[in-house]
């Protein structure tokens, strides 16, 4: 039987780490930043986290809205949406994530695009 991908990422604290690191990143990207000026950071990375554990096949910890949901009446642009994966990405990246994991965490966030750009 093959790893799932929450497997593949490192598993909990792995993903933790990434989550916590994609946060960051919003919060000094420019086309995003904003977004999140009046969030708390802390349970916004353990939001993030957990999403992602459970998205990726870990246990199941998210126990928040859908996507469409929490994103609706926010307005998003594609140019935002785009500034979220690139995040993804460099967060990856920065924590030795392989190309082919990297490549199926993106394919799940693009597939989120008709929950979050809401027209």
């Amino acid at each position: 039987m093959s790893a799932t991908l929450f497997e593949r990422l490192g598993g909990t604290e792995k993903i933790t780490q990434i989550s916590a690191d994609i946060v960051d990143l919003h919060l000094s990207n420019s086309a995003i930043a904003n977004r999140f000026a009046d969030s708390d950071i802390n349970k916004l990375k353990k939001t993030v986290s957990e999403f992602f554990i459970t998205g990726t096949g870990g246990p199941n910890l998210y126990k928040g809205e859908d996507m469409r949901a929490v994103h609706k009446g926010m307005n998003i642009s594609a140019i935002e949406f785009v500034a979220v994966l690139d995040d993804a990405l460099e967060a990856m990246q920065k924590n030795g994530v392989a190309q082919r994991e990297q490549e199926e965490v993106l394919f799940v966030l693009y597939s989120m695009r008709n929950d979050v750009i809401l027209v």
